[in-house]
């Protein structure tokens, strides 16, 4: 298995309220450290606000921490060489209208320096297992929200990266494609890759993570597995455990 550990160490990140006004600074995130290290699967929860977003818009140098540090096996996440280890899948997809998912995957295998019959091989195994294979050639435009869902996730998976970070996996998608994507995981942490995922989905989180990294108000409420979420709170269940991590009372 190859290392690919990422660590975030006293990460915070302030969004001003308005410009040079001091007093309306507001931590969109505070001093949050945690690692992530290679084979684990950790779910990132939170209510609305509570900083997710943030912190996977910093891990993927989509914005810049104002203190503290990101590594990604050692590295700053803005180093290109990552870039081919790293799939990521935003919480909306959003696609060019006249393109098809065939025209993207070429894009994609572009971008990461895929051969012709890597590519070929890397997309067929993934549309057919997303069921996209017949529909690859249909504008996007065309797809439902669930199926632009899956296109993007083919579009993570194509060139076969070592750590996922998945915002929202299961966003926009009916009974039988949240079983799919869970199976998907699943088979996916089998094979030993690194993974974050976001979801309000507790009960995603509770079949899926290995631990749980809970924030509130840009925070580290809680770190830790789920039988330590229950210990420390004397939860039954996970959405207990959630509750009463942020301080909200639960009678579930």
């Amino acid at each position: 298995m190859i290392n690919l550990n990422l660590t975030l160490t006293k990460v915070s990140k302030f969004y001003p309220k308005e410009v040079f006004f001091a007093a309306d600074v507001k931590p969109a995130l505070a001093n949050l450290s945690f690692d992530l290290l290679t084979g684990q699967t950790l779910g990132l929860i939170g209510a609305n606000g509570a900083g997710k977003s943030t912190c996977i818009r910093l891990m993927m140098d989509f914005i810049r921490p104002d203190s503290g540090t990101i590594r990604i096996d050692g590295c700053p996440p803005g180093d290109r060489r990552l870039r081919h280890r790293i799939g990521y899948l935003p919480e909306v997809a959003s696609f060019p209208p006249n393109l098809t998912l065939s025209d993207m995957l070429r894009f994609v295998g572009a971008t990461h320096q895929l051969s012709k019959a890597r590519l070929a091989q890397q997309a067929e195994r993934w549309l057919r297992a997303l069921d996209l294979w017949e529909v690859r050639k249909r504008p996007l435009q065309s797809y439902s929200k669930g199926m632009q869902q899956r296109a993007s996730f083919v579009l993570a998976l194509v060139h076969d990266p070592e750590l996922l970070i998945l915002d929202e996996p299961m966003s926009g998608l009916d009974p039988i494609g949240r079983a799919k994507i869970s199976a998907l995981i699943t088979d996916l942490k089998a094979q030993g890759k690194t993974i974050l995922f976001c979801s309000h989905i507790l009960e995603d989180v509770d079949r899926l993570a290995d631990r749980l990294l809970i924030l509130h108000k840009g925070e580290k409420r809680f770190d830790g597995t789920l039988p330590q979420l229950h210990e420390t709170y004397g939860s039954q269940t996970i959405t207990q455990g959630f509750l009463r991590a942020i301080g909200e009372e639960a009678e579930c």
